[in-house]
């Protein structure tokens, strides 16, 4: 493990190429990448608070002033133009998250009259829920370091269209579902099958935007409860090391929150995040060769790891207690990953070429994951 020191000045350098690479900080058409814009949004937050240099924070509300105007606008290439929410320019500006942002995928969404192609899917435009929970994360955390409640009623608009969008009831009064992707504008579903963590996403994701801004509109108690609902304790286990991360991260936001009726929910995610984990060990993917591997779900792991032996876990007593002392066994996991992808030589395969700008966000918020992870407190209400 390097000294905090050096894992500091790594994440620097990662964050400082990203942001030349894509535009934000060169003279650069924007590159914009939802996923990875977030996690990017929170790392800069993070380091700004750890190095006490403002240019940081800067570059976090500049990377969401670009992601709004970039990703929910329709594409230069689409015959549609402007915000895809529809509004007019200056209605747009003031809220523009009510229609969703797009991935930001290389190509063009499916069209309505094209066949699916699985292969093609992966890289067509559109819109996914758990990019868009990502997101609303960032903008709140931007709430909390900053004390400007914008951010976080920007969260809550993108948090109440894409429920309204991406939830449905397959026959009247019958249990909710979710897509997992859908078009642009919101009207159709592209992937209708439901992500596996995408009902979790949305019940700690809004949890939070709730514990944050208590009171405000537009209120999302009834998404929480759509989300809880859908919830399937039994099927949140993966072998899959970006959803144990997510997991692992999910019970932390949800510890710090501090609301005692979540612990029962806090204690399974822990024990789905041990299944996985133990079933991902037995696999050959951590004794592989750089190109074989991919970067970014290890690294997911690896963040969802740097929660275990945080202050926020001590307080924690019974079966949460049980699972995270449980999981702290394999707390080195992280630096043996952090190692790994550190090496120069292994990041000059074609697997971490290929994926540049997300290997070195996630590299960098595994090194310094405080932007990420830590929920500050919230700024104080208007009195």
């Amino acid at each position: 493990m390097t000294g905090m020191d050096d894992r500091r000045n790594h994440a620097l350098e990662l964050m400082a190429q990203f942001a030349e690479r894509t535009g934000l900080g060169a003279e650069r058409p924007p590159q914009r990448y939802l996923w990875t814009d977030a996690f990017a949004v929170c790392t800069f937050l993070g380091l700004g608070r750890a190095t006490g240099e403002s240019s940081h924070t800067d570059l976090a509300l500049r990377l969401v002033d670009q992601v709004h105007h970039v990703l929910g606008r329709h594409r230069a290439d689409d015959r549609r133009a402007g915000w895809i929410s529809g509004f007019d320019q200056a209605h747009g500006e003031a809220h523009p998250t009510v229609g969703g942002l797009r991935i930001g995928k290389p190509l063009p969404e499916r069209r309505p009259d094209e066949p699916m192609d699985e292969r093609l899917e992966w890289d067509r435009d559109g819109q996914y829920f758990h990019y868009l929970t990502k997101w609303m994360h960032a903008l709140d955390q931007v709430t909390r370091s900053t004390g400007q409640p914008l951010f976080n009623r920007w969260a809550r608009e993108l948090a109440h269209a894409a429920h309204r969008a991406f939830t449905y009831a397959p026959r009247r009064g019958g249990p909710k579902r979710m897509y997992w992707k859908l078009s642009i504008d919101l009207s159709r579903p592209l992937v209708a099958s439901m992500g596996q963590h995408d009902p979790l996403d949305g019940l700690v994701t809004y949890a939070q935007l709730e514990a944050t801004g208590a009171g405000s509109e537009p209120s999302l108690g009834d998404a929480i409860a759509d989300f809880a609902a859908m919830v399937e304790p039994r099927g949140l286990a993966t072998g899959d090391p970006l959803g144990i991360g997510g997991l692992l991260a999910d019970a932390y936001r949800m510890a710090q929150l501090q609301q005692q009726k979540a612990f029962a929910l806090v204690e399974m995610l822990l024990e789905a995040a041990l299944v996985g984990l133990r079933h991902y060990l037995k696999q050959p993917d951590l004794r592989g060769s750089a190109p074989r591997r991919l970067a970014f779900r290890e690294l997911g792991l690896a963040i969802g790891l740097a929660t275990l032996g945080r202050d926020d876990w001590r307080q924690a007593t019974g079966g949460v207690r049980a699972k995270v002392d449980q999981l702290s066994r394999h707390v080195l996991l992280r630096s043996e990953i952090e190692t790994f992808w550190l090496q120069p030589e292994h990041r000059r395969v074609d697997s971490w070429l290929e994926h540049a700008n997300i290997n070195d966000v996630m590299l960098a918020t595994s090194l310094q994951p405080e932007g990420f992870l830590t929920i500050p407190p919230p700024p104080p209400r208007p009195s």
